[in-house]
């Protein structure tokens, strides 16, 4: 799994179809790409890396709050994009990326597993929806996590 993870300050929503599916003020906006081999250890990972990062500011302007620390929420939003291999050409492949079925259970699972281990507001896209995100990324503060490479 990747996640891109951007923390927000002001606002951040996902409209599909012109209708707003998620809405935040502070919290985390995470993209979520699903591999193939993907597992329940994954998302038990990813989810508590997510939840603990400490990357919200504290009153000495330090990042030692977390997004529950700050009663902040989350919109997850499916992107299988974040598996796209530029090695070869122009085009980016999406082989490294989870074919949509077995991805929308994945998702589902990594936001039922959110939703029922954490005190915290879940706002989410719609999995393969053509979806418009716009947010105010504060700082910017953006972090890349792949449950692959732990570092």
């Amino acid at each position: 799994m990747r996640a891109v993870i951007q923390r927000v300050s002001e606002h951040a929503h996902v409209k599909v179809d012109n209708q707003i599916t998620g809405s935040i003020e502070r919290g985390l906006v995470v993209l979520l790409g699903i591999h193939p081999k993907d597992t329940d250890e994954d998302i038990s990972w990813l989810c508590k890396k997510i939840i603990n990062l400490r990357i919200f500011n504290d009153d000495k302007d330090l990042m030692n709050l977390s997004v529950s620390d700050v009663k902040g929420s989350l919109l997850i939003i499916s992107q299988f994009t974040l598996y796209a291999s530029t090695k070869k050409g122009n085009r980016p492949s999406y082989i490294n990326a989870a074919k949509p079925e077995p991805a929308k259970k994945i998702y589902e699972k990594f936001i039922t597993h959110i939703k029922s281990n954490y005190d915290i507001d879940v706002q989410e896209g719609v999995f393969g929806g053509d979806m418009k995100v716009s947010l105010v990324n504060d700082g910017p503060v953006t972090i890349l996590i792949d449950t692959k490479v732990r570092e």
